[in-house]
């Protein structure tokens, strides 16, 4: 279910451009949205507005839930974005939608991912596209530099630490404060495609540890920024909204 425009108005944030922003100076973030597993419709507009505005013009674009429903609307925002923010769970949009996404991705332009972004335009495996839908299989290898193969189950929640490779003061790490816990399932994305650099190691007793946030340098020349967490405890989590406050202007950085 989309947003209430209401609740986005109050919030600060904008379905669309449409009012003018000739004499706004902040980066334009589009906050891409449509999955129904983690709230993510509710949580990031939320957290775009208590902690973003200063930085960022932010607008949503976002999808129906509904079963068979794949449209993301709208998509023509994503044209002249700054950073794009994927939260995103096996959505097959039509081909011309996919496409916007794509150039923003050839243009070389920054992606910030959360949680589902990993198999974010792909049906599972087995699974028939619909007719007059498109789908990036690759998505994951080429954008994201994951490797999501599933997730480990509920259970004792996930301790988030400094992987022992990382900077501690590496801009998207300032001000976090590690170890902390998360009850968002571990995934498993073991092993990591090559330009890809581990920040975060997650780990639960008795599992091998995973990758939990990292950086990646896309074939394009671009850069991603990507973490496995984002459940609706996460956002309650100050170490995590920080987390991914950093990300999000690491990402709008002139490089």
């Amino acid at each position: 279910m989309k947003p209430p425009l209401r609740f986005l108005l109050a919030l600060g944030i904008t379905l669309t451009a449409s009012v003018s922003t000739a004499a706004d100076a902040r980066k334009k973030l589009v906050m891409l949205i449509a999955e129904h597993e983690y709230e993510t419709a509710k949580t990031l507009p939320e957290f775009a507005a208590a902690r973003l505005a200063s930085d960022f013009r932010v607008v949503i674009v976002t999808g129906s839930l509904a079963p068979g429903e794949n449209s993301l609307d709208p998509i023509g925002e994503v044209a002249d974005a700054d950073v794009l923010l994927v939260s995103v769970r096996r959505r097959t949009p039509p081909p011309a939608q996919l496409a916007a996404i794509r150039r923003h991705i050839a243009a070389g332009k920054p992606v910030v991912g959360i949680r589902t972004a990993s198999h974010a335009f792909a049906v599972r495996k087995g699974q028939p596209l619909p007719a007059g839908h498109a789908e990036w299989t690759a998505w994951d290898a080429e954008v994201i530099g994951g490797n999501y193969t599933n997730h480990h189950g509920s259970g004792p929640s996930t301790t988030a630490s400094l992987t022992p490779e990382a900077r501690a003061d590496h801009p998207i790490l300032r001000g976090v404060t590690l170890p902390f816990a998360s009850n968002s399932s571990l995934y498993k994305n073991t092993p990591l495609k090559p330009g890809a650099q581990p920040l975060i190691t997650g780990t639960i007793p008795g599992q091998p540890a995973e990758p939990l946030a990292w950086t990646f340098l896309r074939a394009d020349g671009g850069q991603t920024f990507y973490t496995s967490l984002g459940g609706p405890g996460d956002f309650q989590n100050p170490a995590f909204t920080q987390l991914l406050r950093n990300a999000l202007l690491w990402a709008a950085a002139p490089r």
